[in-house]
């Protein structure tokens, strides 16, 4: 894992590192980039040796629902991030996109007691399309399986 971002061309874009807590070295889109991701999360990423993304935040209590488990609305936003750090092969060079579609089952129930992780693989890419999947986990457990479809933008006045 990088402790830092290869800049702000590279796949990570503006990824900054937690510098301490549960996810201490971790890089992170969401720090003052985007304000909703920073107020939910936050989240983290790292890439894999085998080039895969995973994910990763620390649940804490105003993450629950009523019954003590990690809300539903909590984990989607944590595998919309994740489909992001999922495909940022597919996103060299800063390619701005956004969601199109995020389709979740949940399988699980989560707590508070461990990170939550996320990992999945790029189903099909296409010029303007990324296709990816994934599952959300805490320890052994499954909590949620999820795809989406990320649209690549063109840039304002030129091509994709």
């Amino acid at each position: 894992m990088a402790d830092e971002p290869e800049g702000p061309n590279s796949i990570y874009g503006r990824a900054t590192a937690f510098p301490d807590g549960p996810l201490k070295g971790w890089l992170t889109w969401s720090m003052g980039q985007d304000p909703y991701e920073t107020y939910v999360g936050p989240f983290g990423f790292r890439p894999e040796p085998d080039g895969a993304g995973l994910s990763a935040f620390a649940p804490q209590p105003h993450h629950l629902n009523g019954s003590g488990a990690i809300h539903g609305g909590a984990l989607m936003s944590f595998a919309d991030f994740a489909l992001f750090s999922i495909a940022h092969n597919s996103l060299k060079g800063g390619v701005q996109t956004v969601t199109l579609t995020l389709n979740a089952e949940f399988v699980g129930a989560g707590d508070a007691a461990s990170l939550i992780h996320a990992r999945g693989d790029v189903v099909r890419e296409t010029g303007g399309l990324v296709f990816a999947r994934g599952l959300v986990t805490q320890a052994d457990r499954t909590l949620l399986a999820f795809s989406g479809t990320l649209r690549k933008l063109r840039p304002r006045g030129g091509a994709a």
